[in-house]
């Protein structure tokens, strides 16, 4: 398996630390708003990795943060006027609500900042003492100066550093090459902790390396996130990370890059940010979003379209429409060799393109050619065939995740309620209250079929 890693800038064959298994830390939500579109490209191309690396046999433990103090966080409370916990729960339940939805695997542990404040203040306080840090009115700065490999992550010219001169903001620009904060001294109108170091709070930065210190390890395998993370956050993370540790901080680092909107950059003012409750609020299936944000190789800009969200969609109802039709072969008879062959070369090939970074396009590719080549077929399969054709789409979707919430998912009760008055109208021959009911399904996206084995449906 390679992939390419931010670090090195090439290609490199992975190798694990310990044998078997995989620490994974991924940025997760800062948690002062909902979650765009933007945002989850990232967070389902991180459970794309995770689900990949389970299927290649590894033990993987994952570790997702959540950024519930910063300066976005306490700018939300202060606006709104209430305590700090209540805006951040309210974003974080959001957020856990919309993973549920784009079926991503839930991570080992969701480490909260608040959570983790005595942490912090040990880290810090092992920088201070090896004198990469320093204290200026009433603040604690890292020194980039201290650290030879600062910029090495974000390709930074190291004549553009400014020792000396301290930034305070948890987000900058490029161009501020500057002395970032660790801890803030106490302001008005902001949470604070005692520390030794003097009253206050933990700057961005601090927050993941103390956290994934707790949870993986000082050194660990897989650092992921978007192009946005890797400076300032993921630069500073490893200078506070390795200097406090003295050894690596992270062996490979993944980002995935930006999504754009119909061509033009996500901006509120152009009206173009959407979450995923303003798409299920236009009736848009989940499923369709996720296969439409992993479809594209992760370090290309993907270009978000809802005519591209439609293609999605009925892709994935082709592959639903398969599924349904080998559910319903009925023949009996042997396995298929040549079939069994032409699976297992299929699943070697998907192997292949996903070890090969991860590409995916070329492991949907994978599956399509076999479902084109056995489509024709599914008259002259035999129930065993198709058992083997359902167990392989099972297996890439262990991987791919877009279809546990489509042919799988229970039907609700009242849905359960219309088919079986539909039935009983049926033998009633009540034909016309039959087909409005059979009309008013379909409009809900629930397709019925009358088979000489009975009712069957399917989703649209």
């Amino acid at each position: 398996m390679r992939f390419f890693n931010t670090l090195t800038r090439r290609l490199e064959e992975f190798r694990e630390i310990e044998k078997g298994k995989i620490g994974l830390y991924t940025c997760g939500p800062t948690v002062y708003d909902y979650p765009h579109i933007g945002n989850y490209r990232s967070y389902v191309f991180e459970d794309l990795v995770k689900r990949f690396f389970i299927f290649s046999g590894y033990r993987v433990r994952h570790v997702m943060n959540i950024t519930d103090i910063d300066d976005k966080t306490i700018r939300k409370a202060n606006e709104l006027g209430v305590p700090l916990a209540e805006v951040t729960q309210k974003f974080i339940d959001a957020f856990h609500g919309d993973l549920r939805r784009l079926n991503i695997l839930k991570a080992d542990v969701y480490p909260r900042a608040t959570e983790h404040i005595p942490e912090m203040l040990s880290l810090i306080a092992v920088l201070l003492d090896k004198g990469f840090a320093y204290k200026k009115d009433g603040s604690v700065y890292f020194s980039i100066e201290s650290f030879k490999e600062y910029g090495r992550l974000a390709n930074i010219d190291r004549d553009k550093l400014k020792p000396g001169a301290a930034v305070d903001s948890d987000e900058y620009d490029k161009e501020a090459v500057q002395d970032f904060v660790l801890w803030k001294g106490r302001k008005s109108g902001e949470p604070s902790w005692p520390a030794a170091f003097g009253e206050g709070r933990p700057g961005w930065h601090i927050e993941c390396s103390a956290m994934s210190m707790k949870y993986l390890g000082a050194h660990f395998d897989i650092h992921m996130g978007g192009v946005d993370n890797i400076f300032p956050h993921h630069e500073n993370e490893i200078a506070q990370s390795e200097c406090a540790n003295g050894r690596t901080f992270v062996n490979y680092w993944l980002h995935c890059q930006h999504l754009v909107v119909d061509n033009r950059k996500m901006s509120k003012s152009l009206g173009n940010v959407y979450t995923m409750d303003d798409l299920r609020q236009r009736g848009l299936d989940p499923m369709a979003v996720r296969y439409l944000l992993i479809s594209s190789h992760y370090r290309k800009l993907l270009n978000f379209t809802f005519a591209g969200l439609e293609m999605a969609g009925q892709a994935l109802n082709r592959i639903k429409n398969f599924i349904f039709s080998l559910k319903n072969v009925r023949a009996e008879g042997d396995a298929d060799p040549d079939l069994c062959a032409a699976i297992d070369a299929s699943l070697n090939a998907f192997r292949k393109n996903m070890a090969d970074d991860f590409n995916v396009s070329g492991a949907l590719g994978v599956m399509f050619d076999l479902i084109h080549e056995v489509n024709p077929r599914l008259n002259a399969l035999s129930q065993k065939d198709a058992a083997n054709v359902l167990d392989y789409l099972q297996r890439l979707n262990t991987v791919l995740g877009v279809l546990d919430q489509g042919e799988s998912a229970p039907l609700a009760a009242d849905i359960e309620e219309k088919i079986a008055q539909r039935e009983k109208a049926r033998k009633g021959k009540d034909f016309a209250l039959a087909d409005a009911i059979r009309a008013e399904l379909k409009k809900q996206g629930i397709v019925l079929l009358d088979t000489p084995d009975g009712v069957k449906w399917k989703k649209e």
